[in-house]
């Protein structure tokens, strides 16, 4: 028989009476893309007015965490100077936390002088897609501000010689750079970067496999929402792939994620209350 995953306990006090639990259940984090190019939403909420209604709606669904970008990540991206990044999510984050002063905050950047900025403005923290690799400054920012960070795993070209043992590889050499920095383990997430230099089928093994990935012993933060592998597999674009979402976000609460990222956090609250009901029960 297959050895229970193990799911992390953490307790963190983020400052200003925001307080975030991990390990009771699984926490939904809600993508919030203030850019006007995002795969999926792009220009929706690129205005502050727009940005904090969805906000608003986003936490009365359930959403424990709010993931706020500047820059769209999406295949073929153009990057952004860091003073349009800020001119796009300080606004938000300002607005967001006059209006939702509890909700825990992610700033989704690779650039230290964003997350810097962000963080000065309140968020709580560092959603870094580049492992802390693009940016020579991030690790130490996140040290500096004792803010969780999430690792996630990217590479500029698919040059894996093993594929989900390179992966792993690649996320340790990224934890290593936080501890070299100063970055408290206990603030360290991972982020298995689903999408991002892989392929279809690259996605699917690292989804059956992200046991391994918790077994490096961090939590795990699982982003799958309407990516293209969902969209290839079912056959629709990305605003109607919300089950096959789901299907992968159950998997991977069950394979060991902690937390998941979403743009249907209602849906994916739902799922993840189910997968919770099972797992957790389990745990006991």
């Amino acid at each position: 028989m297959k050895e229970k995953v193990t799911f992390w306990e953490r307790s963190y006090d983020l400052g200003g009476g925001v307080k975030l639990e991990l390990g009771k259940r699984t926490l939904v984090m809600g993508i919030l893309n203030a850019t006007p190019d995002s795969f999926s939403d792009g220009g929706r909420y690129l205005h502050v007015e727009k940005a904090l209604e969805h906000a608003k709606q986003m936490v009365e669904a359930g959403a424990d965490i709010l993931d706020i970008g500047g820059e769209s990540t999406r295949p073929g991206f153009a990057a952004v100077s860091v003073d349009e990044e800020l001119s796009r999510v300080l606004p938000v984050i300002t607005a967001i936390r006059e209006a939702l002063p509890q909700v825990p905050l992610s700033i989704d950047t690779y650039k230290a002088a964003t997350a810097r900025q962000a963080l000065e403005a309140g968020a709580h923290i560092i959603n870094d897609i580049w492992g802390l690799k693009h940016d020579p400054d991030m690790a130490a920012a996140a040290a500096e501000y004792g803010c969780p960070v999430i690792i996630s795993h990217n590479r500029h070209a698919r040059d894996y010689n093993d594929f989900v043992p390179d992966v792993l590889a690649d996320l340790r050499s990224s934890v290593a750079i936080a501890h070299n920095a100063g970055v408290a383990d206990d603030r360290v997430w991972l982020d298995p970067g689903i999408g991002f230099a892989k392929t279809y089928e690259d996605n699917l093994e690292l989804l059956d496999r992200l046991d391994e990935l918790t077994a490096l012993g961090y939590p795990v933060l699982l982003g799958t929402s309407r990516k293209r592998f969902i969209q290839q597999t079912l056959g629709s674009p990305a605003d109607d792939v919300v089950e096959g979402t789901a299907a992968t976000v159950a998997l991977g609460i069950a394979r060991g994620a902690q937390i998941v990222r979403v743009h249907d956090v209602r849906a994916i609250k739902r799922t993840a209350l189910m997968a919770d009901a099972i797992l957790y029960r389990a745990r006991q």
